[in-house]
């Protein structure tokens, strides 16, 4: 019994810390999460890295792999116009190490 419910909990931990695979959508209303690009690093909540394949996206953690199917992604993201219309402000680095999250508070966002 022991052994099923570590088993469990693994398994549990393992699709939480899962590929952070996303999927643009056209419309508001279908969004999980609604985000904002800025200019600078700095301003940021998240800073994104996009991975080229989902085995490089892992947990949580601004790794970021595009599906092409909405069916296929953990998040849904919608890219607003206005800073002040976003849940979440996010800045593509080209440089997968300074990816990660820079306000810890809206990180359940991504979950």
């Amino acid at each position: 019994m022991k052994n099923l419910t570590l088993f469990t909990a693994f398994l549990l931990l393992s699709a939480i810390s899962s590929a952070q695979t996303v999927f643009s959508v056209d419309y508001v209303s279908r969004a999980d999460v609604k985000v904002f690009v800025v200019d600078y690093e700095s301003q940021a909540d998240l800073v994104v890295y996009k991975a080229k394949y989902k085995s490089e996206a892992k947990g949580n953690e601004g790794l970021w792999h595009f599906v092409q199917y909405q069916s296929q992604a953990d998040k849904k993201i919608y890219f607003v116009k206005y800073k002040s219309q976003a849940d979440l402000l996010i800045y593509f680095t080209p440089y997968k190490s300074k990816a990660g999250w820079r306000n810890k508070q809206k990180q359940q966002l991504m979950f």
